[in-house]
């Protein structure tokens, strides 16, 4: 519930970090998912993507959420990593995932 009231509020703030032409300057996922000619990958969808990453992953982490979008095979080898680190982000790339499945359906 606090998870949730905190990512709510931090995807407000970032609503607001508009330019003055009305629209978020696109971000490393945004870009590549907008570029991963998938079918129902729209602005609205690939930008409220962004939002919640720009408020659950730092900069390296979404620099490598990008890279799934060209390469999705890359998650199957993340998940079955047996490396700590591996472990932890897929657990946060989960729960981005879910974030992403709430808050831009």
């Amino acid at each position: 519930m606090m998870k949730n009231l905190i990512l709510g509020a931090s995807l407000m703030a970032a609503s607001t970090l508009m330019t003055s032409s009305g629209v978020l300057a696109a971000g490393k996922i945004e870009r590549a998912c907008l570029n991963a000619d998938r079918t129902g990958a729209t602005r609205q969808l690939c930008g409220c993507v962004q939002d919640v990453a720009e408020a659950m992953l730092n900069r390296s982490e979404q620099k490598r959420v990008a890279k799934y979008f060209d390469e999705p095979h890359q998650t199957q080898v993340l998940r079955q990593s047996d490396r700590r680190t591996d472990e932890r982000f897929w657990e946060k790339y989960k729960q981005f995932g879910e974030a992403v499945g709430t808050y831009c359906s």
